[in-house]
């Protein structure tokens, strides 16, 4: 495996727990990492088992490195002025989500990305997991017939991260958000409901799509919910296909026959999983959760300079969505 020369912001609980094990599994070569704290940086590239640069100033970083791409994964509220700052120093870059808490925060930061000629990808991890790339390969093949729609949940404990409507949609249920439009393109209609109250969330919406898709999200977030869970079941003319946390995707297409179905054994699923093996190790989840995905395809594109699947201008249609939904809740 080729390795692809990356700079690093940032070194919290997300980026060590998930991004840079991800990363060092697609190929990264740390070259160097920028913190608050020059022992954080240097605690952490040692940590890694790298021999990069230490930083206690990223501006410093990106003046003295020389490197494909930068990785990230701050504070949300910081990420716009970190992104502005890697794009004016000509670099590529991948950022965790949101990347902007608006609309127009987006748009400004893609604008200015294709000003300077840089690619910007935005940590939409879901886009690159395993078990919904296979969905939207089964959506976009047509072996079931056109899908008219879908049932998505996803459930989370964001009472620790989240107080309110807005952080909830943006700091977490933005992934499902950008995962169906990712499924079914551009939504057209949107309707919401809610019954929320301090910083325990509840979602109920309703979406329509310009393909004529149509379907409900159910977002939740709160205590109840301290075991993650999420899924989305696709019916389509002749079957339906059901992604089930992460692991798990049966598809079951329609059988027609003279007798009646429940007079034979023709009815039949197909299961796709992940096998169980010890030699996983603790990398099976990165990978099931699309962030080795995720970053594997940032390598690629800053190695090749083609334009991610998840890049600033496409973020600005995510924001817009999230904003629409927000917009909606009553």
């Amino acid at each position: 495996m080729k390795k692809t020369n990356v700079c690093f912001i940032g070194a919290g609980l997300h980026s060590t727990t998930n991004i840079y094990p991800a990363a060092l599994e697609a190929g990264a070569d740390i070259q160097a990492i920028a913190t608050r704290s020059f022992e954080r940086s240097q605690k952490t590239l040692q940590r890694l088992g790298s021999e990069g640069n230490a930083y206690d100033d990223y501006r410093r970083m990106l003046e003295a490195e020389e490197c494909a791409g930068v990785v990230v994964v701050a504070q949300p509220e910081d990420h716009v002025a970190l992104v502005l700052d890697c794009i004016n120093a000509g670099k590529n870059v991948f950022v965790e989500k949101p990347l902007g808490m608006t609309e127009a925060e987006a748009a400004d930061i893609a604008a200015a990305a294709e000003t300077a000629g840089v690619q910007v990808m935005v940590g939409f991890m879901k886009r690159y997991a395993p078990i919904y790339q296979k969905l939207k390969e089964v959506i976009d093949g047509g072996s079931l017939g056109m899908a008219r729609s879908f049932q998505a949940r996803f459930a989370v404990d964001s009472t620790l991260f989240c107080e309110n409507d807005e952080q909830f949609m943006k700091f977490a249920a933005i992934h499902m958000v950008d995962l169906v439009r990712f499924l079914f393109g551009e939504a057209v209609e949107v309707k919401g409901f809610k019954n929320s109250s301090k910083g325990f969330i509840s979602h109920s919406i309703s979406l329509k799509f310009e393909t004529g898709v149509v379907g409900s999200l159910y977002f939740s977030g709160m205590t109840a919910w301290t075991r993650e869970s999420e899924n989305i079941t696709v019916t389509f003319d002749e079957g339906f296909a059901l992604a089930d946390e992460i692991n798990a995707l049966t598809i079951h297409k329609s059988q027609h026959h003279e007798e009646q179905p429940w007079q034979s054994i023709e009815e039949a699923d197909t299961h796709y999983k992940p096998s169980a093996t010890p030699m996983s190790g603790a990398y099976r989840d990165l990978y099931l959760r699309g962030f080795v995905g995720e970053m594997a395809h940032f390598f690629e594109c800053c190695r090749t300079g083609a334009v991610p699947l998840s890049n600033a201008h496409d973020n600005v249609r995510t924001m817009a969505l999230c904003d629409r939904i927000l917009d909606s809740l009553s």
